[in-house]
């Protein structure tokens, strides 16, 4: 087995990956992302019991149980570049030894679910509802620097969305779709459709301050697609690098997210507080089942 470069996996002093740190023994099976770190002790306040709290930069950790559900909780910071640390260095803590800097022989899946906040793209969807992303679309170009394996389904919509919106033009999107042993537990009080990871807040976004954009009408011809069942429900910027480094690494990922504001209608959430810790003790319990 080939021995991983001490430049290529950083381990620090007390054993724990860089940026992380965590060691493995401190990481649960089941975990929980979040983008503010101010959040993971907004989830981690309804553990039973909290084991240990790790930090380095942005990237804080908690670790607990929920009667008898091991989880951890953990900031990703805003963004693909950090989704591509943190989902490295998640499931190096779970398939690498690190005495050998080697990959173990038996590798671990582990379920990693985001809860967060996003845009609603839909009329019907209003500000402080919930919804769980059956895909991830991105827009941020980070998967397409890794070998991908797709399902049909995925290279369909994909192209399908090319052809709708003519975006192969500026970026190159991908498409992956949630872990659906996740997301069949979500179904009940959730929207579900297609997440459109964005690189940026502003234009990406189709936001205008003083700049002009090159998609003007990418608002509205995201919120036109349909692909039979699915269409895109809403935009954020983790959630297709979550899915697609998840699902490359062999792990079980999804996306919950609490509709902070309706870009069709123009409506901001008057308390978006209330409706992401709603997320978090609704989901809490749910995955506490699973």
């Amino acid at each position: 087995m080939n021995r991983i470069a001490e430049s290529e996996l950083i381990i620090n002093s007390r054993g724990a990956v860089y940026h992380l740190n965590v060691r493995p023994e401190e990481l649960a099976d089941t975990i929980i992302t979040v983008g503010d770190p101010d959040r993971v002790a907004q989830v981690s306040k309804y553990f039973d019991a909290v084991e240990g709290k790790y930090q380095h930069r942005e990237f804080i950790t908690h670790t607990g149980r929920i009667g008898k559900k091991r989880i951890s909780v953990v900031s990703t910071g805003i963004g693909p570049d950090n989704i591509d640390i943190v989902l490295n260095e998640l499931d190096a803590l779970a398939n690498i030894d690190f005495k050998t800097r080697t990959i173990q022989t038996a590798l671990k899946s582990l379920q990693i679910i985001r809860i967060g906040t996003s845009g609603a793209l839909q009329a019907d969807i209003d500000v402080d509802s919930w919804v769980a992303s059956s895909h991830g679309l991105g827009l941020d170009n980070l998967l397409n620097f890794y070998r991908r394996e797709t399902t049909v389904e995925e290279d369909d919509i994909l192209q399908q969305f090319i052809a709708h919106t003519q975006i192969g033009s500026t970026t190159n999107p991908y498409m992956f779709s949630a872990g659906t042993s996740l997301l069949k537990h979500f179904v009940k009080g959730y929207h579900q459709g297609i997440t459109v990871t964005c690189p940026g807040f502003y234009g990406p976004q189709g936001r205008v301050l003083r700049l002009g954009l090159t998609q003007p009408q990418l608002i509205d011809r995201l919120t036109e697609f349909q692909y039979g069942p699915y269409r895109i429900t809403n935009f954020e910027m983790e959630t297709s690098a979550i899915y697609g480094l998840g699902k490359l690494l062999g792990h079980s990922c999804l996306s919950l997210n609490a509709i902070v504001a309706n870009r069709v209608k123009k409506t901001f959430s008057k308390d978006g507080a209330a409706a992401v810790d709603q997320l978090i003790q609704n989901s809490l319990e749910i995955i506490a089942g699973i």
